[in-house]
């Protein structure tokens, strides 16, 4: 199988799995895991870091455990559909620590934002902002997020790589 230019196999793909969900784990216990030494397993790491595959460690907050919140989903249209436009718009979402993610997409609208405040009152005020520094937002859906039903940041591995399998 491949990814990034590179050739992985069953052990690579062990250990992008175990470290989707176990960023924290230690080298030794995942050596241990993916059935490995620890020196071939720590070289098969940096592999995979230095290829691209591994972005980063992190940990996920709890929002909620810090205080009341709103999740909100907004589908954005900008007034102009030229590079410029676009490349304006997308740079000033990196500067709004608001906007936790960004999309940019086909079809009716141009992207789909995602974004935290501490109320609704917190989102309008932020549009009105976004409105205000002609950023080029010209029209704008909001979706107040009532539950969360299913939060994943871990790929489907083995389905990305299902039709690459041999078949035995």
């Amino acid at each position: 199988m491949r990814a990034a230019g590179l050739r992985l196999d069953d052990r690579d793909i062990a250990i992008l799995k175990i470290l989707q969900t176990e960023g924290r784990i230690t080298k030794a216990a995942l050596a241990e895991r993916v059935n490995l030494s620890p020196t071939p397993c720590w070289a098969r790491l940096q592999r995979l870091e230095q290829s691209g595959l591994i972005e980063s460690y992190e940990a996920r907050l709890s929002v909620k455990a810090f205080s009341p919140f709103s999740t909100v989903l907004m589908e954005a249209e900008l007034d102009s559909h030229r590079a410029e436009d676009f490349e304006k718009f997308e740079v000033a979402v990196q500067n709004i620590p608001e906007i936790l993610e960004c999309w940019a997409v086909g079809g009716g609208i141009d992207y789909i934002i995602k974004i935290v405040t501490k109320d609704i009152d917190g989102y309008q005020r932020l549009v009105d902002r976004m409105l205000e520094s002609k950023i080029g937002l010209r029209r704008y859906f909001t979706y107040v997020v009532t539950k969360p039903v299913k939060q994943e940041n871990a790929l489907p591995i083995d389905l990305l790589f299902e039709s690459e399998k041999p078949e035995e």
